[in-house]
């Protein structure tokens, strides 16, 4: 029942607004067919006379577009015409500069004709080759009078820039203008500004700027005979070269800069000094020189050269010559500035000066740079020129300065001697002359040359700046590095090959982490003020250089080894010596080894230190004796016959082996080393027992036994020298009885 009286309620409401819509609509119906009325009307008569009207209006409106087009065209080809007749009075005049202008103007009325579109002229293209020929026309006439202007005379030869074709080249520069052209201002001038205005000055300066270079600059840089030399003719400037001997390889860069100037100043007095006047309308740039375009050219080229040919070469090479130096700097901004005055160069700082008075830095790496080439050159020289050194051998070296020292740079040339003798530690204990001492030996003369140089690149250290010192302490310790690493390599192969290079590696790797042991503490006093750990030391070094060394003998001693081995393998195991063949083979094996054995006394004889010399061939000749022992141990059966064979081949051994030690080459003093013998080889005493038997009787060998607490029990185990009485004495009653006594 509520929805429905809802529904009645709006219907009711709905009914008076529904009346009043339909009574608008009629109203809106009448009013709609008066208006078709009115239009009807208009469309009929009133349009009609508007539209005739607004055509009319239009083609009137075109027509004064097309005029006004026209005139402003016929307008611009007149001023074309005007420039291009203006610019032809002004060439005949030689009034270059105006003629360019006048060029320059038909130029751009050309570009508003052209820029018109909808309004393509045939004429267009006509007028555009007539601006081009007269262009090239202008373009040709300027470039013969700069040619007149600017001679260069240069030779015909191909090695352009060698110092033979730089003494037949001239520059001639024109300085009087002839009579009839005297009107048009410095033909200089006006042939320039002319070649500014058509926008090829660029072009023209930059062929003359690198001719400037090629023939006169740079030969100036590099041939330090060359002498600019100048003569002034009634109408002609002329440059050109002579030759002097030169004092020295390098100029110093005060003569090369003063000879640079001269030219410049001749440039910029004959030719260059002309404002590159622009046409009136901006004034903004007028104030350009060509003597600043031409600087913008050349400029980076020129100190490039300046600096890799000049400034580097006058870097000095110790530090004593660094205070001198300043005149270099002084003349290098006296340098600068005459260029600035004669605008060739702009405002700031350039790289030349920059370099120069960066001259500390470049002076620490030229030195770097010299020490690590020296080292490296050292390195790689031949390993066998050797020196022989001594418990007190030195290294010779400037004079350092105190823990105290004023002023560090004035050194005292007189040379303090550091030895290996003594050696002050810092708490003064003094050590014996020999803790830090090395044994007599040779080492390679490169190595000693090479310590020379660590000792005066810390010298040198010493006596310079905080940064350079660092620079340098840390270049010695490269030296090093580089040896570790190069040697090695380097001389890989001989090292291996050659039992003598070994050596004196070895010794050249002892010595060098002897010095290395107190290399730091010298110039301690300056070093570690500096170095922020206080770390002015070598000694991390000395292990890995003592490894070296080691490594690089051991190494050979294993090749030695191993022929030695290889020689006594062909003694088809010394057994049926009763055999001629076989006694010959087992002969000829011991023969070789003992020659190699004397070889190698002879070639490290004199080379390695004493101890390392016995050390060496006590192990080598412990190698054969050993070999020998185990393998006739090892024999089942020995017939008398092979028992006197094989005592004659131990003899051998015993007899020459010790004279295999030739450690000194004085005879005499070698006797000593030979009686030590037994000392350096392990196995001797086994091998003189192992004689003994194969020469004894049952009852000696038990004798020697004695119990188990004889000489012989010293030498061999039970069990071996059961084995040797078995193989020597047949089955009896008396062998059986020896051998229960051996246990």
């Amino acid at each position: 029942g509520e929805v429905c009286n809802m529904i009645n309620k709006k219907y009711n409401e709905f009914l008076p607004s529904m009346q009043s819509a339909e009574d608008l609509v009629s109203k809106v119906d009448g009013l709609s067919s008066n208006i078709d009325l009115l239009k009807a009307g208009i469309e009929n008569e009133v349009q009609r006379d508007l539209n005739v009207a607004v055509a009319e209006f239009t083609e009137l409106k075109q027509q004064l577009e097309r005029d006004t087009l026209v005139l402003s065209i016929l307008k611009k080809l007149q001023e074309f015409d005007t420039a291009i007749k203006d610019y032809n009075t002004a060439l005949l005049e030689k009034k270059y500069v105006a003629a360019a202008q006048q060029l320059e103007k038909a130029r751009s009325s050309l570009k508003m004709l052209e820029s018109r579109k909808g309004f393509e002229l045939k004429i267009l293209k006509a007028l555009g080759t007539e601006l081009t020929v007269q262009t090239q026309n202008m373009l040709y006439h300027l470039g013969e009078e700069w040619q007149r202007l600017a001679v260069w005379k240069l030779p015909p030869s191909q090695e352009s820039g060698s110092l033979e074709s730089v003494m037949h080249s001239e520059l001639h520069l024109r300085t009087m203008p002839s009579k009839e052209e005297e009107i048009a201002g410095p033909p200089v001038a006006s042939v320039l500004q002319a070649f500014a205005v058509l926008g090829e000055l660029h072009a023209k300066l930059k062929i003359f700027g690198q001719l400037l270079l090629k023939y006169i600059l740079k030969p100036l840089i590099l041939y330090p005979s060359l002498q600019p030399f100048t003569e002034e003719q009634s109408d002609v400037f002329i440059l050109r070269f002579k030759s002097e001997e030169p004092t020295l390889d390098h100029s110093s860069p005060m003569e090369v800069f003063y000879k640079i100037q001269l030219v410049f100043e001749v440039l910029h007095k004959y030719l260059l000094n002309v404002p590159l006047e622009e046409p009136a309308e901006d004034k903004k740039e007028c104030g350009v020189t060509l003597a600043e375009l031409l600087g913008d050219m050349i400029w980076e080229e020129l100190s490039d050269c300046l600096i890799q040919n000049c400034l580097v070469n006058s870097i000095p090479t110790n530090s004593s010559k660094l205070e001198q130096y300043i005149e270099v700097i002084k003349s290098t901004e006296e340098f600068e500035k005459a260029l600035k005055n004669m605008q060739f160069l702009k405002g700031d700082t350039t790289d030349l000066l920059e370099y120069a008075r960066n001259v500390n830095s470049h002076f620490a790496n030229k030195k770097c740079q010299d020490v690590i080439v020296a080292a490296r050159n050292l390195m790689t020289s031949e390993i066998h020129n050797t020196v022989k050194i001594t418990p007190d051998s030195c290294v010779a070296l400037p004079r350092l300065p105190g823990p105290v020292a004023g002023d560090h740079l004035k050194m005292e040339k007189t040379s303090k001697v550091l030895c290996n003798d003594m050696v002050n530690l810092e708490n003064e204990t003094k050590l014996s002359q020999y803790t830090f001492s090395l044994p007599t030996c040779r080492i390679s003369s490169s190595v000693e040359k090479l310590m020379e140089l660590a000792y005066q690149t810390l010298a040198e250290a010493t006596a310079s700046t905080d940064q350079c010192c660092i620079q340098l302490f840390y270049s010695v310790r490269n030296i090093f590095q580089l040896f570790y690493d190069v040697v090695p390599t380097y001389h890989k192969e001989n090292l291996q090959k050659l039992p003598q290079l070994a050596a004196i590696h070895h010794n050249n790797c002892m010595y060098i982490a002897h010095h290395l042991l107190t290399l730091g503490h010298q110039f301690r006093y300056r070093l570690t003020n500096i170095l922020c750990d206080g770390a002015a030391t070598f000694v991390d070094l000395v292990p890995g250089f003592r490894r070296l060394g080691m490594e690089c003998f051991l190494a050979q001693m294993r090749v030695q080894k191993g022929e030695i081995l290889e020689r006594l393998s062909s003694a088809r195991n010394f057994s049926n010596m009763d055999d001629e063949e076989n006694y010959c083979a087992a002969n000829k094996a011991i023969r070789q080894v003992l020659h190699q054995l004397k070889r190698l006394g002879k070639v490290w004889q004199d080379v390695l230190p004493v101890n390392v010399y016995c050390k060496a061939m006590g192990t080598l000749l412990n190698t054969a004796l050993s070999e020998i022992v185990t393998r006739i141990a090892a024999l089942e059966d020995i017939s008398a016959e092979d028992a006197d064979r094989l005592y004659a081949l131990c003899r051998t051994m015993v007899e020459e082996g010790p004279q295999v030690f030739t450690p000194l080459p004085e005879d005499d003093k070698n006797k000593k080393y030979q009686e030590e013998v037994p000392v350096y080889v392990q196995k001797w005493m086994t091998f003189k027992e192992l004689m003994i038997i194969l020469q004894a009787n049952l009852q000696e060998i038990v004798d020697q036994w004695a119990d188990g607490k004889g000489p012989l029990a010293a030498e061999f185990s039970a069990a071996e020298v059961k084995s040797l009485i078995r193989a020597l004495f047949q089955n009896t009653e008396r062998r059986a009885a020896a051998l229960a006594k051996i246990k």
